[in-house]
């Protein structure tokens, strides 16, 4: 049984080391996990790495096929000796039920993983996650018993499911964290973990007989329940991330200090809005994604203008730049928050001479741009993703006030500009001042490696709202009047390494045709960002 369980992670691993995509290596673990963490692991790499509807099908029935065997011998190994034992084909046939029941339900979640490996919004890896900790202690018994669909499942199941969450997170931790072949043995030492944990919820399976609430289908109403909010999930993450509504922080609201040399334009976060009040200092300006008057004037725009492709803001972005130098005749800075800061960074890589001497990103998005999916009417890596992720968008929108949809111009200019997302957000651009302020919960969002060549400020804080905050606002302030900025926390790389597990598989840059012409290396492979061209 630990044999069963060390070997299938040991092997995923040393195909991963030996083809470098050291990216993934932490996923290797969860080949042998306890349901339904190994079935995510085997989604994830699918909706990842299909490039047309055929090969998804054929991956799928090998997959589910495959994961039922595998299950069933390690469900076999650990059924305990004083109990009668179903016979193998009986294993096989419900273990491979399961899979398949298993790929269903967790199916929206594994797309959303891709949507946060697109977009790399740390809000979506949790949404992903977190509903597996809710259904993993219901599906335990799927493989075992024959109504495991009704009544409660036993504490001690629920305990175990956290374990083993813990013990696929901290895996992750340690496989990036030591050498490359080193993590092979290591690899193999959570799949042993594994095979313990087979055997331990097996035999609580198999001994509780009598669940509490035996003659109710709780199983089925919590698997409902919870793939429902998958739905819910993307309204939640716009109203969690902060980045909705009118946005009118400190710097916009008050007169910038005398000791700042720089006139000043501010640019908001996705689905941000802004009514045209002007900032209190007229030497600020706010940026529209809706574009500017005959004068210069920034117009007042909805939150539907900032699904605009990034190249169309960053046009938008060196008109008003233009328009600010010219009317204080100053050097300009640059401050933007999340979807506002990838403007900026377009911005600097398609306008190399502009008036632009600083820029300031928070909450800028981490490595973004590592899966693909095609438009639609055409097949490619991540067909079948696309797709998932259009229904749950198409279901969302019935109860936002502001439609989204996986295709607008915002995320397809990140999908398709994927190799200098990923490599150059957080690269130093020759002639400007620069400076991130991450806050901590992003650091789930990068795989491990090199994520930044620029100072940064780690704040313990979520995703947006970074320019709200007074600290914040003043240490912005000093940071444009040439002051040092201190960094008070450290515990960026130890958080990126607890959420490598969680992640999808990175589509790897030259696979993709529409990729592979890049002159830019793939971090995905390398750990380093920011290399030659």
């Amino acid at each position: 049984m630990l044999l069963l369980g060390a070997v299938p992670p040991m092997v995923e691993m040393a195909a991963l080391v030996g083809f470098g995509l050291g990216a993934a290596q932490a996923l290797a673990p969860q080949s042998t996990a306890i349901w339904p963490y190994d079935s995510y692991h085997d989604l994830r790499w699918l909706l990842v790495y299909h490039d047309s509807w055929p090969a998804f099908v054929a991956g799928l029935v090998v997959v589910v096929v495959a994961r039922g065997v595998l299950s069933a011998g390690l469900t076999a190994l650990s059924w305990p000796a004083e109990t009668p034992r179903p016979s193998m084909r009986q294993l096989v046939r419900r273990n491979i039920e399961v899979a398949a029941l298993a790929t269903v339900i967790i199916s929206p979640w594994a797309a959303i993983s891709v949507a946060f490996s697109a977009v790399a919004l740390s809000w979506y890896l949790f949404a992903s996650v977190i509903p597996l900790l809710v259904i993993a202690p219901f599906l335990l018994r799927a493989g075992v018993t024959a109504h495991w669909w009704k009544g409660l499942p036993s504490v001690q199941l629920l305990l175990w499911s956290v374990v083993n969450f813990l013990v696929i997170t901290a895996a992750g931790a340690v496989i990036v964290s030591v050498p490359q072949w080193w993590r092979v043995p290591v690899a193999g030492l959570a799949g042993v973990a594994n095979g313990l944990l087979w055997r331990t919820t097996v035999i609580a399976a198999v001994r509780h007989e009598r669940p509490r609430w035996a003659a109710v289908p709780v199983t089925p109403v919590v698997i409902i329940l919870t793939m429902a909010t998958a739905v819910a999930a993307p309204s939640l993450i716009s109203v969690a991330s902060g980045t909705t509504g009118r946005w009118r922080p400190p710097v916009t609201a008050e007169p910038l200090p005398a000791t700042v040399p720089y006139a000043v334009i501010v640019l908001a976060g996705f689905e941000s809005g802004w009514d045209g009040q002007l900032p209190a200092d007229p030497r600020v300006a706010h940026f529209s994604y809706a574009g500017v008057t005959r004068d210069g004037r920034p117009l007042p725009y909805a939150p539907e203008a900032t699904h605009r492709s990034l190249d169309s803001s960053a046009a938008l972005l060196a008109a008003q730049v233009d328009a600010l130098h010219r009317r204080t005749r100053r050097p300009v800075a640059l401050l933007g928050e999340s979807e506002g800061a990838l403007v900026i960074r377009t911005y600097l890589e398609k306008f190399p001479h502009s008036p632009v001497q600083a820029a300031l990103l928070f909450s800028p998005l981490i490595w973004p741009g590592r899966a693909y999916y095609p438009p639609p009417g055409h097949e490619g890596w991540g067909t079948v993703a696309g797709w998932e992720l259009r229904v749950i968008a198409a279901l969302t929108n019935l109860t936002k006030a502001v439609d989204a949809s996986p295709d607008e111009p915002f995320v397809r200019s990140v999908i398709v500009e994927a190799p200098f997302y990923r490599n150059r957000i957080l690269c130093p651009v020759p002639g400007i001042r620069m400076m991130a302020f991450l806050p901590l919960v992003s650091a789930a969002e990068a795989p491990s490696g090199e994520y930044s060549r620029i100072p940064v400020v780690e704040v313990p804080a979520l995703h947006g709202g970074l320019l709200n905050r007074r600290a914040i606002h003043e240490r912005a302030m000093r940071f444009l009047a040439g002051q040092p900025v201190t960094q008070p926390w450290r515990g960026y790389v130890v958080l990126q390494r607890l959420g490598a597990a969680w992640q999808s598989p990175p589509l790897v840059l030259a696979v993709n045709p529409i990729w592979s012409t890049s002159r830019e290396g793939d971090p995905a492979l390398s750990g380093r960002i920011c290399q030659p061209r």
